[in-house]
């Protein structure tokens, strides 16, 4: 169990793998997953410490097969690891008295995204090792200089960053790291007449981007928007605030949209409106500070083009040096003495020239690219260079944007939505169903829609559970 063969298989690099492949399997179970976020997330940096051991145990020969994929990773984690090294511009929040946090944050007039994304944000004050991802909720057409996440307050992270932002300290600034946005590459959801997407609690959030995409574009002319119902499901009064954050905080040309929302709230736990025990929202503006610039994507507006360059010449790159390498210093070693080179080494020198190849393609198509953001990072600036201290900004927004929601909104209390019904009322020529919540409130929709009642409802499941 502890040999270390130098020319084949080593014993002891695999047993050192697969304890550390088994630990990172065991806190993938559901339950260990979710009520301990934090082990899970920590557990699963071994990843480094199984691939290097894996590749010692079996050799890079055999690793071949895997190379493809394993190189791919490579480089998309050590762009990702450059993005998350800057500090975002974060302009405003907004505090919610179901304790949801919204925060927008400055980004890049190039980077753009379909709705449905997330991103994974970093607060160092809070953890400089926690990522956590969240749904974007903004619009990268109706708001081309930032981008909006909403945080429900649930965790031990969540609450920690709920506080600092609710607390009546004069917090004028929050280092923010981000990456992202990921979002899917269509937008599939236009090709439809109706859209109904049905949540339940923070749930609602995907789809708010959906709705400001489709503000946006039913302000264009010639284009037919396609209906939206959304039926949402809430456990408390409060709750209903999260209705507010449809409309983005500066916000929307709604004289000019001719979107058709309809939106049927629930309310389940309580029979009547409690509004006397609703605080109103408050929105916070933040100071800017020169270490802070927009959101902006790693490579450029052209991205898959740099990509594609990256992963092409630093791989032919590997391979001319590998070729020099193996020429001039493995095969004398093989063929001109009585000494055979080890396997171990073989497969470090193969790792390190590859992961060398890789950083200096990537951190040259960075550096290049970070030009023509520092020229965008200016220009956002001076846009929202103005903005003051938290304090002269704290402004109540008991009004707006509901009242512009209300005459579309239809509360009901102390009841459950009727799915069946409600799903074969609105049934038209084409309608998209989005499901996005609880497992069980996205499995019942599931059902509704295959049940073979309606032969139009294409269900659409969104989630975001951990």
């Amino acid at each position: 169990m502890l040999k270390w063969d130098k020319t084949g298989v080593s014993n002891l690099a695999g047993e050192i793998a697969l304890v550390t492949g088994l630990a990172m399997w065991l806190t993938t179970i559901p339950r260990i997953r979710r009520k301990l976020f934090e082990l899970f997330f920590y557990t699963h940096y071994l990843y480094i410490i199984f691939m290097i051991f894996f590749i010692l145990h079996v050799g890079i020969s055999f690793c071949g097969m895997m190379l493809p994929s394993f190189y791919l990773f490579v480089v998309d984690r050590y762009l990702r690891f450059l993005q998350s090294q800057r500090n975002v511009r974060l302009l405003s929040a907004r505090v919610l008295p179901c304790e949801t946090l919204e925060l927008n944050l400055g980004k890049s007039l190039g980077l753009s995204y379909n709705p449905l994304g997330i991103m994974f944000i970093n607060v160092p004050s809070i953890s400089k090792l926690q990522w956590h991802p969240f749904s974007i909720t903004s619009s990268s057409t109706l708001e081309p200089n930032k981008i909006s996440i909403v945080i429900k307050s649930e965790g031990s992270w969540t609450k920690k960053l709920y506080q600092m932002l609710s607390s009546p300290s004069s917090l004028d600034r929050l280092e923010v790291s981000l990456e992202g946005p990921y979002a899917p590459a269509s937008k599939d959801f236009l090709r439809y007449d109706t859209l109904v997407m049905v949540s339940g609690g923070s749930g609602i959030t995907p789809f708010i981007s959906i709705i400001r995409e489709l503000i946006y574009m039913s302000t264009m002319l010639n284009y037919k928007a396609p209906k939206v119902i959304l039926i949402c499901a809430f456990k408390n009064s409060s709750e209903l605030t999260m209705l507010d954050l449809i409309l983005p905080i500066s916000g929307t040309p709604s004289d000019n949209s001719n979107l058709q929302l309809q939106i049927e709230a629930f309310v389940t736990r309580e029979k009547e409106p409690k509004i006397d025990n609703i605080k109103p929202i408050k929105a916070i503006k933040f100071k800017p500070h020169a270490k802070d610039e927009p959101l902006s994507s790693i490579l450029g507006p052209k991205h898959w083009l740099w990509l594609g360059m990256i992963i092409a010449s630093s791989f032919v790159i590997f391979l001319i040096l590998l070729g020099i390498i193996t020429r001039y210093y493995i095969y004398p070693i093989d063929h001109n003495t009585n000494k055979i080179f080890l396997t171990t080494w073989r497969s470090v020198i193969n790792v390190l020239v590859m992961c060398i190849c890789i950083v200096v393609t990537a951190s040259a198509a960075v550096f290049w690219n970070k030009r023509q953001n520092d020229i965008e990072t200016s220009q956002v600036q001076n846009m929202v260079g103005t903005t003051g201290t938290r304090s002269s900004y704290d402004l109540e927004l008991e009004n707006h944007p509901r009242q512009s929601l209300s005459q579309a909104t239809n509360v009901h209390y102390g009841q459950r939505p009727d799915l069946r019904r409600m799903l074969l009322e609105y049934n038209g020529s084409s309608t998209n169903v989005f499901a996005s919540g609880p497992k069980r409130l996205r499995q019942e929709v599931a059902t509704i829609c295959s049940s073979g009642l309606a032969d139009n409802l294409h269900f659409e499941s969104v989630s975001f559970s951990w």
